[in-house]
């Protein structure tokens, strides 16, 4: 029988890995591959449905790195190995990596925004002769949100790092937000062979896309994701409309020229 993408599917949950007190990642068993910086629609039965970024895949399951923030994600935090949650799915646009192909790559996240683009790092990381180099900009509001800290000590080691806490330093992280780093990509060296994506909370996405047209980046070459309530996926309910954009459908991976005008 053919999969058919509306339909949940029992999953198993793998294993459960705790990042921080508020956000976990669940590795659930399925042989669908979406693309990197698509999402699937995971819910509980009785419970409610969310539409969650795949923060990682392999074969035979996929990643979800979730926060605690109401009654459906509360119950995923009261889950554990060997349990079962639905999941449908990949839906929306994912990140243009031909694109990508064979330029300066420059990826700036703030908070759970680095969940979108984890998977997509991991595989530049495995081959980073797919572009000619990898900046990545990393904040957090405090120690205590700090997510993925095995791989960005990994990512630390084989390219250009910049990780952030908003208002301290400890070792291996400064001080401020991501925007106050914006100008120390060496910009000009990219001789405009660049691509720049950013993905985060709604002010921090804006704010970023004002630092980098201030640093001279053309819109054409800012990507940014938009995590948007959503419930239907595919473009039925209007719950992620904004103006006439669909963010499920037309979406949640927008280039600036749209994006700039869906920042609430």
């Amino acid at each position: 029988m053919a999969y058919n993408i509306l339909t949940p599917k029992a999953c198993e949950i793998l294993s459960i890995d705790k990042e921080s007190i508020h956000e976990w990642t669940f590795r659930v068993a399925t042989d669908v591959h979406p693309k990197h910086g698509q999402f699937m629609q995971l819910s509980i039965p009785k419970v409610g449905e969310a539409p969650i970024s795949v923060s990682a895949q392999g074969d035979g399951y996929l990643e979800f790195t979730i926060r605690s923030v109401g009654k459906l994600t509360d119950e995923f935090f009261n889950m554990r190995p060997g349990d079962t949650i639905f999941m449908r799915g990949p839906y929306g646009k994912g990140w243009p990596i031909e694109r990508f192909t064979g330029k300066h790559l420059v990826i700036i996240t703030g908070g759970t925004g680095l969940a979108p683009v984890r998977s997509m790092l991991n595989i530049l990381d495995s081959d980073m002769s797919k572009v000619e180099s990898l900046h990545l900009i990393s904040g957090f509001k405090n120690e205590e949100c700090i997510v993925f800290r095995k791989e960005l000590d990994m990512w630390k080691n084989r390219f250009n790092t910049t990780y952030t806490l908003d208002n301290e330093e400890i070792e291996g992280f400064k001080s401020g937000l991501v925007t106050k780093f914006i100008s120390e990509i060496p910009w000009k060296d990219f001789n405009d062979n660049f691509e720049v994506v950013v993905v985060g909370p709604p002010m921090m996405m804006k704010f970023t896309g004002l630092e980098l047209l201030a640093s001279g980046v053309p819109e054409e070459k800012i990507w940014m994701s938009f995590e948007r309530k959503m419930s239907c996926a595919i473009g039925k309910c209007g719950h992620c409309r904004i103006d006439e954009t669909y963010v499920c459908q037309d979406g949640p991976v927008f280039n600036y020229t749209v994006a700039k005008d869906l920042v609430d």
